[in-house]
């Protein structure tokens, strides 16, 4: 049976752990590493780490720490950053994660979708697509490199082109509620979550495990993944790598769909 995943992100800048706010002021947090190891002891459903470096700088991904994380990860792992060619996905597969992540690249060239697709598999190909609010009207659009471009794409019409080519699964990304911790953008995730026919995944604006069964509430079988709500603690935001456990997950999914949901 698909369930919800609830899933933490965790953003590596300088080889560290960070959180920003709306995509700016990056904190440091932590070592990834430690980080991962907390999430094993918790039982997370599935770990997202994104490099906000190497896109931006144009660097490879990080092999490195990505042979690292995946060595020390007992959950399902998805990476993103750098990655632009069939060569550098196979090998972050190959180095043992399950998903790889795209997000610039596939402004550039839609294709590698379905050329990285056709190597790895469709289910292990996540795009990325980072949504901003543009100009006097609040346009919502596809931002790339940290938000700190424009792309003047519709995010909906993006999203159901991917879908098209076979992309595996979208992560929604809403730069606007990054960090701020008021909720997810459920109007945004709406719109393209009922264009589209595979798995989606809602970022940005978790507060509290409140915002995540309110999510699933509304949308049933999705990804519900958050940074801050998973690194932050109480209303100064202390350093608290946090998750909840087994009966919280379950009790949480079970109010949100109104009926028992089966333990595995």
């Amino acid at each position: 049976m698909l369930r919800p995943r609830i899933i933490p992100c965790l953003l590596v800048h300088n080889k560290g752990l960070v959180k920003t706010v709306q995509f700016e002021n990056p904190k440091y947090v932590g070592d990834p590493l430690n980080a991962v190891k907390i999430f094993n002891e918790k039982e997370a459903d599935e770990l997202m780490v994104i490099d906000i470096d190497a896109s931006v700088e144009g660097n490879e991904p990080d092999y490195q720490l990505i042979k690292n994380i995946a060595a020390e990860c007992r959950m399902p792992l998805c990476y993103g950053g750098g990655v632009k060619n069939v060569e550098q996905a196979q090998k972050i597969i190959n180095l043992g994660a399950e998903k790889v992540a795209l997000s610039s690249s596939l402004v550039d060239d839609i294709e590698l979708v379905t050329k990285i697709g056709r190597v790895i598999g469709n289910q292990s190909v996540v795009a990325v697509i980072d949504i901003k609010k543009k100009g006097l009207f609040k346009k919502q659009e596809v931002h790339i490199h940290n938000a700190t471009k424009s792309t003047g794409l519709n995010p909906v019409d993006f999203a159901v082109e991917l879908a098209n080519k076979g992309v595996g699964e979208i992560v929604i990304n809403s730069v606007d509620q990054d960090g701020v911790m008021e909720g997810y953008d459920y109007t945004l995730i709406e719109k393209i979550k009922s264009q589209v026919n595979i798995p989606v995944t809602a970022l940005g604006g978790a507060s509290s495990l409140d915002d995540i069964e309110e999510l699933i509430r509304k949308f049933g079988v999705i990804g519900a993944a958050a940074g801050s709500l998973f690194v932050f603690k109480g209303v100064y935001k202390a350093v608290l790598i946090n998750y909840p456990n087994p009966e919280q997950k379950l009790e949480l999914i079970k109010n949100a769909f109104g009926s028992i949901v089966e333990k595995n």
